[in-house]
């Protein structure tokens, strides 16, 4: 850094430059530019500038005031023209970074550094840390992410726990041809699905805000599943905003079968899982596993919703439904009441088959403890769902969500969620 300072200040010092003077009289042609070449540097042009001069001033003891001094006489006016060699534009620009560089032009980088827990990487794809296992994301909500209540829709948290993931892999160097598919994936025509998931919100973000999302792998409790969880946080303050969990399983993309894991694919992942109780940081931010969900039917749901058409748009890279369109369906089946007076704050789910375009869907929806709850107004409300295809009646999904009383948070009980 200290050399680069020297090159760059180098670059601009007056020893560089080359000064020759010309007294004229005051002919109004010299008032033009020209320029002149060095004969030192072929590399360096001269600039000719026209300025006024005078002889220069000096104090009683005949040292120099001023060198550049302008003065007009009542006979005529001197005229000196200055002779400059400036360098080409790319040592110029070099000698211009180099000054950025080397000096404290420099402390909003920094300052980026240093609150790296703050700005983690806002312009790019987010960064590993905690030695390496877990990668951290921000995210800006922005105006079309939010709802009518002005906060980030549930669906807006599901999508961008669904970009670290990919992120994920690609930030730890495993991408390969496929879309968060492992080098060794991609060579057995395998892809990830997911099984299971469960979010837990304790507080949505609005518009503006900035979330940070640290996402990282466990073992699952299906010998050939992978367990992905999330931590959201406000960037700014360090607030826990929402919990996540889920459990991922392979597919073949070519047959649509599920597959094991492969013993090539669990060496990839195998420096990037955390195993056992690796430090309070992944024991204190985990959701435990989930709750068994009930099944639904026609005769036992109080809301039904028929003819859910699965079109081209809903597909992802995958060419099935996004797991995230499950979500709207279910949560659109929703008694109006508790949307109206209610806000979810946890969500279960387990998605049990795939669909593609032109699928009809049925969304079942069963409130918990009646409707009359509902209708007060206030306190927890529990609702079970089911998606399943139409015509024969096949099982794509089922969950269970909770709601709360809007403007109440989920502080005591985000970290305390047991199985049932």
């Amino acid at each position: 850094m200290v050399a680069t300072s020297t090159i760059a200040a180098s670059a601009f010092s007056p020893a560089n430059y080359s000064l020759t003077t010309k007294i004229s009289g005051g002919s109004d042609n010299a008032t033009s530019l020209g320029m002149k070449s060095n004969t030192k540097s072929s590399c360096c042009r001269g600039l000719k500038v026209k300025v006024n001069a005078q002889a220069p001033e000096k104090n009683i003891n005949g040292s120099i005031l001023n060198n550049y001094s302008t003065t007009t006489t009542e006979t005529a006016k001197e005229e000196t023209y200055v002779h400059r060699d400036l360098p080409e534009w790319n040592m110029l620009l070099k000698a211009i970074m180099g000054l950025f560089l080397a000096t404290e032009i420099q402390w909003p980088l920094s300052k980026l550094k240093r609150q790296h827990d703050v700005l983690v990487d806002s312009f790019g794809q987010g960064t590993l840390v905690q030695g390496g296992y877990v990668f951290r994301q921000n995210f800006s909500i922005r105006s079309y992410e939010i709802g009518p209540h002005r906060t980030a829709t549930i669906g807006t948290l599901i999508n961008h726990l669904q970009e670290t993931v990919a992120n994920h892999v690609r930030g730890a160097g495993l991408l390969g041809d496929g879309f968060a598919s492992t080098p060794e994936m991609t060579r057995r025509n395998l892809i990830w699905v997911v099984a299971k998931m469960q979010v837990v919100v304790d507080q949505y973000p609005s518009w503006g805000d900035v979330v940070q999302i640290d996402t990282w792998f466990t073992s699952a409790s299906e010998k050939n599943g992978l367990a992905n969880h999330w931590l959201l946080r406000d960037a700014h303050t360090g607030q826990i905003l929402a919990k996540a969990t889920s459990v991922w399983i392979l597919m073949n993309k070519k047959t649509r079968k599920l597959s094991k894991i492969p013993e090539e694919v669990r060496g990839e992942l195998e420096p990037f899982q955390v195993k056992g109780e690796l430090g309070s940081y992944f024991t204190n931010h985990r959701i435990p596993d989930g709750r068994k969900l009930s099944k639904l039917h026609d005769n036992t749901a109080d809301f039904v919703q028929a003819g859910l058409t699965t079109r081209l748009s809903d597909l992802d890279v995958h060419q099935h439904v996004n797991f995230s369109k499950y979500i709207g369906w279910i949560l659109e089946n929703a008694p109006p009441a508790i949307l109206e007076s209610h806000e979810l704050y946890d969500m279960d789910l387990a998605f049990r088959r795939e669909c593609g375009v032109g699928n009809v869907l049925k969304s079942l929806t069963a409130v918990v403890g009646g409707s009359s709850s509902i209708e007060a107004g206030g306190g927890i409300i529990e609702c079970d769902h089911m998606l399943q295809l139409e015509n024969n009646g096949y099982e794509v999904m089922r969950g269970r969500t909770k709601w709360r009383p809007k403007d109440v948070n989920n502080i005591a009980n985000i970290g305390q969620i047991t199985a049932e």
